[in-house]
C-alpha cells in the first residue's frame, strides 16, 4: 500500500510493463487460462523484493475501455499473478493501470489523450506521489517504445526488454540488485 509517511526513507523502485514483461503479450490477456509468465518474471520480481525495491506495475488496458473484459476481470487477474508471486517469495507493491482510450466504445473511458496512458507519464508520477520512490535510482523495463517515452517524460530512466527471460536479460544489462 502506499506510504502516508513522508518522513520515510526513499527507496528505488522497478517499474514494470505488464504484458510483454511480466506475462507473454497475446492481446488483451484478462483471463488467467490465457496468462503465461515470461520466463525469469517471477524471479525477477522476488529478487527486486529482497533487496528492499518497490515493484510496482504500469500497464495499459485498453481492453477494459474497448470493453473486451472489465475492470473486475483484471483484478482477478493481477491477483492470480499475487498469488504466484508469492508462492515464489515475491510480491508487487501497487498495480496502474490506464484503461482509456480516445476510441473507447464506453464513454468513461473514452479521452482524446489519456494522461494515464502511456507514453504519457500519468501512472508513473502517481506512483511516485504515492510512494518513497527514490527516483534517480528507480527504472522502467517496457517492451514498447510508448513505455520508454513514458518513463523518460517521469525522469525515470527506460530500458527495452526484447524478449526471452527477464532475470537472464537484468543479468546482462547489469541491473539486478
Amino acid at each position: 500500500m502506499p506510504s502516508d509517511d513522508a518522513d520515510q526513507p526513499l527507496k528505488p523502485a522497478l517499474f514494470l510493463d505488464r504484458d510483454g514483461v511480466l506475462n507473454e503479450d497475446r492481446g488483451y490477456v484478462a483471463r488467467w487460462e490465457d496468462f503465461q509468465w515470461i520466463p525469469g518474471a517471477r524471479e525477477t520480481v522476488a529478487a527486486f523484493n529482497r533487496a528492499g525495491w518497490l515493484v510496482i506495475v504500469v500497464t495499459n488496458q485498453s481492453g477494459v475501455g474497448r470493453g473486451y473484459y472489465t475492470e473486475d476481470d483484471m483484478h482477478a487477474l493481477h491477483a492470480r499473478m499475487l498469488e504466484e508471486l508469492a508462492a515464489a517469495g515475491g510480491h508487487i507493491d501497487g498495480f496502474y493501470f490506464a484503461p482509456h482510450h480516445p476510441e473507447s466504445k464506453l464513454e468513461r473511458y473514452r479521452h482524446p489523450d489519456p494522461p494515464d496512458r502511456k507514453p504519457n507519464p500519468g501512472m508513473i508520477l502517481k506512483a511516485l506521489q504515492e510512494w518513497p520512490i527514490d527516483r534517480e535510482a528507480s527504472f522502467l523495463v517496457g517492451d514498447k517504445t510508448s513505455d520508454l517515452d513514458a518513463a523518460l517524460r517521469a525522469g525515470v530512466r527506460g530500458v527495452l526488454f526484447t524478449g526471452g527471460d527477464l532475470h537472464a536479460f537484468l543479468a546482462r544489462e547489469g541491473l539486478l540488485p
